[in-house]
C-alpha cells in the first residue's frame, strides 16, 4: 500500500477538535491546511467540525429565502432547511475535504446522519424553525476513522429522521467532550474575543458571563463563547478562540482559592 508522508500516526497521545466558520472558510489559503499537516505530522488526531455561513446566505438569497438571526443563531424555516443541508453537506464538506487531501492529509467527509452521530430535537420550532438542539451526540464512528481527518458538517437528525440545522460553535463542543478531546480551537474570522475593542489573551467563564450581560459579547460571538465555556465544564483542558494564525484568547477555568 502506498502512503503518504504525512500519513497519520497509528499512536497519538492528543486530539484536537478544529471548529472552522464564518467568512474565513472562504479564504483559507494551502498554508493553513499545510499546518493541520504539521499538527498531524507531530501526533495529533485532529478532528474538523464546520458550518458554512456565508455559502448558505448565497443559496438562500438566490431562493429569496429570509433567514435572520436571532441570539447567534439562523432561524431556518421548513423550506431552508432543505437548502442547508444541501450546502453544507454537498458543497462546503467536500471543499475542505479536497483542501486537506491536496495537503497530503487523508480525510473523510461526514454529517449528523452517519452512524446517527448527532441526534437533536427542535430548539424551540414557533421561534428558530428547523434549528436542532443536541441531545445525543454517538462518536463510535469516529473511533473507527482514527487514520483519516474526519470533517463533520453540522446537520443533525431527530430520531425520526429529519435534518435539523445545528449550531457548529455548540456542535464542535459536544463532539469534543463526547471523544475527550485534550483541546478545542473555533478558528475564526476574529482574533479571540475583545473587549472595548482590545483584544484579550486569556478570560474565564464568569468573566464571559459578565461580557454577555452586559453587552460587551454579543451576536454570533455569545454561542462560540458559550460552547468554549461548556467545553472546560466537561474537561475538555484547553479551549482557544483564535484565527487562521492560531492568535486569540484562551478560556481557562476560574482559580480554585483555597
Amino acid at each position: 500500500m502506498t502512503t503518504s508522508k504525512s500519513m497519520q500516526a497509528t499512536e497519538r497521545n492528543h486530539t484536537t477538535v478544529i471548529k472552522l466558520g464564518g467568512s474565513l472558510l472562504e479564504r483559507l489559503t494551502p498554508s493553513f491546511f499545510n499546518g493541520i499537516r504539521t499538527m498531524i505530522d507531530q501526533g495529533h488526531r485532529v478532528v474538523i467540525v464546520h458550518g458554512g455561513g456565508p455559502a448558505i446566505n448565497r443559496a438562500l438569497k438566490a431562493a429569496q429565502i429570509d433567514t435572520p438571526i436571532v441570539n447567534g443563531l439562523r432561524i431556518t424555516p421548513e423550506n431552508a432547511i432543505g437548502i442547508v443541508q444541501s450546502v453544507l453537506i454537498g458543497s462546503v464538506n467536500p471543499w475542505i475535504v479536497h483542501q486537506l487531501h491536496a495537503a497530503g492529509i487523508q480525510a473523510i467527509g461526514l454529517n449528523g446522519f452517519d452512524g446517527g452521530m448527532i441526534e437533536a430535537t427542535y430548539l424551540d420550532q414557533d421561534v428558530y424553525g428547523f434549528v436542532g438542539k443536541i441531545e445525543t451526540i454517538r462518536p463510535s464512528l469516529l473511533e473507527l476513522l482514527k487514520e483519516t481527518v474526519p470533517v463533520i458538517s453540522c446537520i443533525g437528525r431527530t430520531a425520526d429522521g429529519q435534518a435539523l440545522n445545528i449550531n457548529a460553535d455548540t456542535a464542535a463542543e459536544k463532539i469534543a467532550s463526547a471523544i475527550k478531546a485534550d483541546e478545542l480551537l473555533f478558528i475564526t474570522d476574529t482574533a479571540g474575543i475583545k473587549v472595548n475593542d482590545s483584544p484579550v489573551s486569556e478570560t474565564t467563564p464568569s468573566e464571559i458571563t459578565t461580557w454577555i450581560g452586559d453587552g460587551t459579547i454579543y451576536g454570533g460571538m455569545i454561542p462560540k463563547v458559550q460552547a468554549a465555556a461548556g467545553c472546560l465544564e466537561t474537561g475538555i483542558p484547553s479551549v482557544k478562540i483564535v484565527n487562521e494564525a492560531l492568535k486569540g484568547t484562551t478560556i481557562r477555568k476560574e482559580a480554585v482559592v483555597r
